[in-house]
C-alpha cells in the first residue's frame, strides 16, 4: 500500500471520526463531509496514474473523468430524488395534508394508541421516508399524548417504526434508495422478501413497550386542533395528498415502464403538484393569496434542509474515492476471508455499526467492495444486497443516534442517549436479530 493511499484513508478516517463525535466538537458534519471529499480527492490528483492502471491518454484527464462523470454523475441522481421527495412531502405537510393521520390515531387507551403509531409511521415511512415520517409523528404525537413520560415511549417506537418500515421499501430510507439507483436491488424484490422481517422488527419491539404502558390517555379539545391547517378546502387538501402520496408510490412503477432512473419519476410528481397547488392558491382572494404564499413550493424550495444534501454529497464523493484508489475491494476480500463469505454475519456486523456511525457511507463503502455477480447471493437481488438493505436500514434503530429518524426524533422530544441506551436499546436488538431470522427462513425455505 503506497504512502499516498495511506494518506487518503487517514484523511477519511479523521473526518469520519470528526461526524461520529459532532456533538462534542459542534460542528456540523455536512462541513466535514465536505472537506473529506476535497480532501481525499485532491491528494488522488498527486498522482492518479497509479490507480487508473492500463489506460490510454492523459492521466489527469482520465481521473477528472472518473470524479466528474463516473462517481458525481451517480452520486447527483441521489441527491435529485432526495430533493424531490422532500419538496413534496414538505408541501403536504405543510397544506394540511396529513390532518387525516391525526384523526386516524386519536384514541383513549394507550396500548390502542402504541399499536396505531407503529403501523401507521411503518407504512408512511415506506411510501414517504423514515426522517420525515417521523417529523410528523413527532408533531401529531404532541397533540395526543401530554405526559412527558409516555410520549418518550412512543417516541421511541417512532424510530423503530420508521426504520423498518424504510428498509423493506425503494424509497423509504436514504440506504434502500442508494440500492435501487444503483440497480442492486429492484423494488419487486426487496418489498417482496425484506416486508415480513421488517415488519417482525418492529412488531416484537412494539409487543414489549406495550407491556410498560397502562390505563387511558387524556385527551383534551385543545389537543385536536388541526395539523397543519391553511386556506385551502378539506378536498384540496386531500387532493394534494392523495397526489404526493400517490405519486411517491407511483414513482417505482413509473421506473419499470421507462427504464428511466428513479429521480425523473419524482421530479415529475413534483412538477405535477407544483402545477396543481398553483392552480389552487390562484383561485384564492387576494387577503388569503398573501398568507399562502408560505406554503407554495417556490418559498419551500429554499427551506429543503441543504445541509443533509451537501453531507450526502460529501460522504459519497469521499467512499468514490476509495472505492478508486481500491481500499473497498481490499476490505471486502479481508471480511470475506476472515467470516468465510458469510453474508448473514457480514451484514449482521455491518447493521450493528450502522447504529454508531451513519449507514449512508457504510453502504456507499459495501458498494464499492463487493462487485455485483451474474448469479448466486451478489446478484441483483441477490442475499447480501437484500440483506444489507435490511440490516443497514433497521440496525440503526439500537442506538438514538444511529439514524436519521433517531437523530431529529432526539432532537425534538430531548431523549437522552443514556435513556435510550438503558431503555431501548436491548429491544431494537432483539426485533433486529428476529428479522434476520425471519429473513433466513423466507430464502431457505420458501425460495
Amino acid at each position: 500500500m503506497s504512502s499516498l493511499t495511506i494518506a487518503i484513508i487517514v484523511v477519511f478516517v479523521i473526518g469520519y471520526l470528526c461526524i461520529a463525535i459532532e456533538s462534542v466538537t459542534k460542528v456540523n458534519k455536512a462541513a466535514i463531509a465536505l472537506l473529506m471529499f476535497v480532501g481525499c480527492w485532491t491528494l488522488f490528483m498527486i498522482d492518479p496514474g497509479q490507480y487508473i492502471s492500463g489506460a490510454v491518454g492523459d492521466k489527469v484527464a482520465l481521473a477528472v473523468s472518473e470524479v466528474m462523470e463516473k462517481h458525481l454523475g451517480s452520486t447527483s441522481t441521489t441527491l435529485f430524488f432526495l430533493m424531490g421527495a422532500m419538496t413534496i412531502v414538505e408541501l403536504v405537510d405543510q397544506n394540511g395534508g396529513f390532518n387525516f393521520v391525526r384523526d386516524t390515531l386519536q384514541t383513549k387507551s394507550k396500548r390502542a394508541l402504541l399499536w396505531r403509531i407503529a403501523f401507521m409511521t411503518f407504512i408512511l415511512s415506506a411510501i414517504l421516508d423514515n426522517l420525515t415520517t417521523s417529523i410528523v409523528m413527532i408533531m401529531i404525537l404532541r397533540k395526543l399524548v401530554s405526559d412527558k413520560k409516555d410520549r418518550l415511549i412512543y417516541a421511541a417506537l417512532v424510530v423503530i417504526a420508521a426504520n423498518s418500515g424504510g428498509a423493506f421499501s425503494p424509497i423509504g430510507d436514504v440506504t434502500t434508495i442508494m440500492l435501487w439507483n444503483k440497480g442492486l436491488v429492484t423494488a419487486a424484490g426487496v418489498i417482496t422478501e425484506i416486508f415480513i422481517p421488517s415488519l417482525v422488527s418492529m412488531v416484537i419491539p412494539a409487543y414489549i413497550l406495550s407491556l410498560s404502558l397502562k390505563g387511558d390517555l387524556t385527551f383534551t379539545a385543545q389537543q385536536a386542533q388541526s395539523v397543519g391547517a391553511c386556506e385551502l378546502t378539506t378536498g384540496q387538501r386531500k387532493a394534494i395528498f392523495f397526489l404526493g402520496v400517490g405519486g411517491l408510490i407511483f414513482v417505482p412503477i413509473f421506473k419499470s415502464i421507462t427504464h428511466l432512473p428513479p429521480f425523473v419519476g419524482i421530479l415529475l410528481v413534483l412538477g405535477v403538484l407544483w402545477t396543481v397547488t398553483e392552480v389552487f392558491y390562484g383561485k384564492l382572494k387576494q387577503k388569503e393569496e398573501k398568507g399562502a404564499m408560505q406554503k407554495r413550493v417556490t418559498n419551500m424550495l429554499s427551506r429543503i434542509d441543504m445541509s443533509t444534501i451537501l453531507f450526502f454529497l460529501g460522504i459519497l464523493m469521499a467512499v468514490a474515492c476509495l472505492e478508486t484508489i481500491g481500499v473497498l475491494t481490499q476490505l471486502g476480500r479481508g471480511l470475506d476471508t476472515v467470516f468465510e463469505g458469510n453474508h448473514y454475519l457480514v451484514t449482521g456486523i455491518i447493521g450493528v455499526l450502522s447504529s454508531i456511525v451513519d449507514n449512508v457511507p457504510l453502504v456507499a463503502g459495501c458498494m464499492g467492495m463487493y462487485p455485483v455477480a451474474p448469479t448466486g447471493d451478489m446478484a441483483v437481488d441477490g442475499i447480501f444486497w437484500q440483506l444489507l438493505a435490511y440490516c443497514a436500514g433497521v440496525g440503526g434503530s439500537m442506538l438514538i443516534i444511529g439514524s436519521a429518524a433517531g437523530v431529529v426524533v432526539m432532537g425534538l422530544e430531548k431523549i437522552t442517549f443514556g435513556w435510550y441506551m438503558k431503555k431501548i436499546t436491548w429491544i431494537a436488538f432483539v426485533g433486529y436479530l428476529a428479522g434476520i431470522v425471519c429473513y433466513w427462513f423466507i430464502r431457505t425455505f420458501l425460495f
